[in-house]
């Protein structure tokens, strides 16, 4: 969403003076500070007010404000996916990399799961959207999401903000920043939310669904000349979730494991199964705790009309998750059953960028990049069926190069040009412990470049057009998951994924830049597509892992719009219409319960997917929000805020009617008082107002119960209207 300009969107951060002055709003999308409305390519900003608007809280609810971007849930954030344009990664191996890259001020996160919490102190967050790899790298072949924090000020200021609603959910953050000395700067934020859930457990009695979150943010800057700046960051996060997927359709006769007299009312006592069943029966808590930190070092110093940029980063992290695999309170031995797991992630990264004067005809980038990764997994399924015991490790190391020139070799038309030549080594070892603890390990190395290419035109200082050519590259892989064996071992690394974008944009902004205007157009194709699939190997056995499958196509048109008349009305909306298919994927697990009349034949069984729509790409996706605030007296505002989501219909598996959700439209209302110059505000809110139920991922459990009818879900945190008060205090 492509925002009007407003101060508090603008980030004092080490790249520009970034004052939003005549209209402008500052990224960083090309790894310099730069007007969105300049930058050739598909970026959205999305500001504090939206968030608000749009009672965004958490990185999973991201979706509801960029269109574009798809975030599907799932039992633990590791196995949630992030989707951009349709492409996402489906696949839960730990060294398995994203397709969409997490960074939060510009430093990456090694574990996706990471970034699944609060949004705490956040200034504005860019989306980025098709590959980026040229100057992100391989994780990120479909695009990027940059969270931008607060960084010190100048003068002393302070935030507090609070929140509580009527489904008991709390929250409380506050931010401090000021000077130190003539040439010291900090910032100090904390945040904690709680909130019990909206699924109870008939067992225990308790909510789940809720999750709870700690965040501290710390960063000192220290300006020892005027040509150098050195920026310290650090950060610690601290909390859990609990899990719980109601049953929302069953069949009458199901059994659970087809067991004789295990009815779901044996198994389940106290719930009945509905569309808007809110109740589960579990007797093993379903959870995750986790808690990790790390800290990054940012030096900018001034060589002549050049400016040398370097960013350190450390991080690690740690989730331990437990999850009731029968998902009932069967009491049998035969049936209850548990899985209990840790993923451990440790990242160090080196970046060294070298800017030359932005302000001339001809400027570049260039620069290097190191990263190591380490992950390791031990994991436990049992002690009834799908037995699992191993542990596996996964390491990764990355040396890469990159350069970008933009060249006005006319005025008014600049030639960007951007290549990145990278080497990645990676390296597992695999413990089967179920299986007689067999052992199995192995590396491979392999260079790899990417690169783009772009033509802009501006008409007026205000409407330019672009395109623009780019690759992607996603890294090769092992599938270290339940069910490595000495074939997948034997079978190598799965390929690189690789990708080819084509995009045509037009960027407006009329009246005094009161109008912003900008859609773009995009066609993606990926080949060697990572995805889970049915293996025939050599030997003649079957093998049901991750691999390249073929071909994915995306296309379609993104739409960001914008109006503000006047100081007390703004509206902004964006839209995307998108055609995402399997070009070619021949060899297609089927979905549980799926017939040969529905498509699963062969032995093993198996579907062609071939032209069929990519799961989690609807073809529509729509977020609006207007918001008046009209001047009560000299120094106080109303505010009435109302958000729109839209979104169409959309399948989580494909061709699977258990998990298809149909078209849904949610709205929220905001309305309050606020100060002229938001000193302070005061907000009544409510979420989902007219009560639409809808589910952001649905599961398939048919194997569970017999090969009869059985869907589960997952509940938005919106699943029922529910209202709050929010106030903000700044000064």
């Amino acid at each position: 969403m492509v925002l009007l300009a407003n101060p508090a969107y603008a980030q004092d951060n080490a790249d520009a003076d970034n004052s939003a002055a005549n209209g402008e709003i500052i990224v960083t999308a090309q790894k310099r500070a730069e007007n969105v409305q300049s930058v050739p390519l598909a970026v959205s900003v999305i500001g504090t007010s939206q968030l608000e608007a749009a009672g965004v809280r958490q990185f999973q609810d991201l979706g509801n404000v960029a269109p574009s971007l798809t975030v599907r849930p799932a039992e633990h954030p590791v196995n949630a996916n992030v989707s951009l344009r349709g492409v996402g990664t489906f696949a839960f191996g730990i060294g398995v990399e994203p397709s969409v890259a997490v960074m939060v001020d510009e430093v990456p996160l090694a574990f996706q799961a990471r970034a699944f919490t609060d949004l705490p102190d956040v200034e504005r967050i860019e989306v980025l959207r098709g590959p980026q790899s040229t100057l992100y790298g391989k994780s990120a072949s479909a695009g990027l999401i940059n969270i931008i924090t607060r960084n010190p000020t100048d003068t002393f200021s302070a935030r507090v903000n609070v929140l509580g609603t009527t489904d008991s959910e709390y929250g409380a953050n506050f931010s401090v920043s000021g000077p130190l000395g003539s040439n010291l700067g900090y910032v100090v934020s904390a945040a904690y939310s709680q909130w019990d859930g909206n699924v109870r457990n008939v067992v225990s009695g308790k909510k789940v669904n809720g999750r709870e979150s700690t965040n501290l943010r710390a960063k000192v800057r220290w300006e020892p000349s005027a040509d150098a700046k050195l920026t310290l960051a650090l950060n610690y996060m601290d909390g859990n979730t609990t899990v719980g997927r109601p049953f929302i359709r069953l069949a009458s006769n199901a059994l659970l494991r087809n067991t004789a007299g295990q009815t779901f009312s044996v198994v389940a006592p106290g719930v009945t199964v509905s569309e808007e069943n809110q109740d589960i029966a579990n007797n093993y808590d379903a959870s995750t705790d986790y808690r990790g930190g790390g800290g990054n070092l940012r030096g900018e110093f001034a060589m002549g009309d050049h400016t040398l940029v370097t960013i350190t980063s450390y991080d690690k992290f740690r989730l331990n998750d437990y999850f009731d695999a029968d998902d009932t309170a069967a009491s049998l031995a035969s049936l209850s059953n548990k899985q209990i797991g840790t993923f451990n992630s440790t990242l160090f990264t080196q970046e060294v960028r070298l800017l030359s004067d932005g302000t001339k005809p001809f400027r570049y980038t260039v620069g290097g990049y190191y990263a190591n990764v380490d992950f390791d997994r031990p994991f436990y399924r049992g002690p009834a069926f799908a037995l699992a015991n191993w542990k596996a490790t996964s390491k990764s190391s990355q040396l890469a190069g990159f350069v970008q020139a933009d060249w006005e070799f006319v005025t008014g038309a600049t030639l960007t040009g951007g290549a990145r030549v990278q080497n990645e080594r990676i390296a597992y070892t695999f413990q089967d412990i179920q299986n007689g603890n067999a052992m199995f390990s192995g590396n491979a190395e392999d260079t790899a470049a990417t690169w783009r290419a772009s033509l802009k035109y501006e008409f007026t200082p205000t409407i330019n057009a672009f395109a623009t050519y780019s690759t992607g590259y996603k890294g090769q892989t092992y599938d270290l998951t339940t069910g490595f064996n000495a074939n997948r071992a034997a079978a190598g690394p799965i390929r690189p994924e690789k990708s080819r974008d084509i995009e045509f944009g037009l960027r407006t902004q009329l009246f005094d830049r009161q109008v912003t205007f900008n859609v773009t157009y995009f066609d993606t194709k990926y080949s060697d597509l990572q995805a889970q699939t049915i293996e025939t190997l050599a030997d003649g056995t079957a093998n049901f892992r991750l691999t390249n499958v073929g071909k994915l196509g995306t296309k379609g048109v993104e739409i960001d719009a914008s109006y503000r008349p006047s100081r007390s009305f703004s509206f902004t909306t964006s839209l995307a219409i998108l055609d995402a298919k399997y070009l070619d994927f021949k060899v297609a697990q089927c979905f549980p319960g799926q017939t040969a009349a529905q498509g699963c034949t062969g032995s093993p069984s198996r579907q062609d997917l071939t032209g069929e729509r990519a799961v989690q790409a609807p073809k529509f996706k729509a977020s609006a929000t207007a918001e008046y605030t009209p001047k009560l007296r000299d120094d106080l505002r109303g505010l009435l805020a109302v958000n729109l989501q839209h979104q169409s219909s959309v399948y989580y598996t494909a061709r699977d009617p258990q998990a298809f959700q149909d078209a849904y439209s949610i709205v929220n209302l905001n309305l309050g008082v606020r100060q002229d110059d938001r000193d302070w505000e005061v907000a009544l809110f409510v979420n989902n107002l007219f009560d639409k139920q809808y589910f952001p991922s649905l599961v398939n459990s048919t194997g569970l119960w017999g090969g009869v009818l059985a869907t589960q879900a997952l509940l938005p945190r919106d699943f029922r209207r529910y209202g709050g008060v929010r106030a903000s205090l700044n000064f």
